[in-house]
């Protein structure tokens, strides 16, 4: 197999219905408070990932947690892994600072995600 290499899976969203509640129990499994606190985010860096809370699963209209694999060249990835029979989903976009994002589905259906930073 070719292409590029992935660095694994460092980035975790989870779709919750009550943020706050959400935010409590999350903060007591992780052991730490959020980094990022907002009424459309959540998220919480701890033991070499993040965890983030999307309230309603968000514009993606995520229903299940969506692990993302962190890439070094999010366009070639999406290539190679479409050639290899993935459906693109959510085609690469910016969600700030630079960090693209993008979702595939696999050949069942399961979404996975990408994470590029600049």
């Amino acid at each position: 197999m070719t292409g590029s290499s992935t660095q694994g899976i460092m980035t975790v969203l989870h779709p919750v219905s009550d943020l706050a509640a959400a935010k409590t129990v999350y903060s007591a499994l992780l052991g730490v408070e959020p980094t990022a606190d907002s009424p459309y985010y959540v998220g919480f860096d701890a033991a070499g990932q993040h965890i983030g809370l999307v309230p309603g699963g968000g514009p993606q209209g995520m229903t299940s947690p969506v692990a993302y694999w962190h890439v070094a060249d999010i366009e070639a990835k999406l290539a190679e892994v479409t050639a290899a029979g993935a459906t693109l989903k959510e085609a690469a976009h910016d969600v700030g600072g630079g960090r693209l994002v993008a979702t595939v589905t696999d050949p069942d259906g399961n979404v996975l995600g990408l994470l590029q930073d600049s």
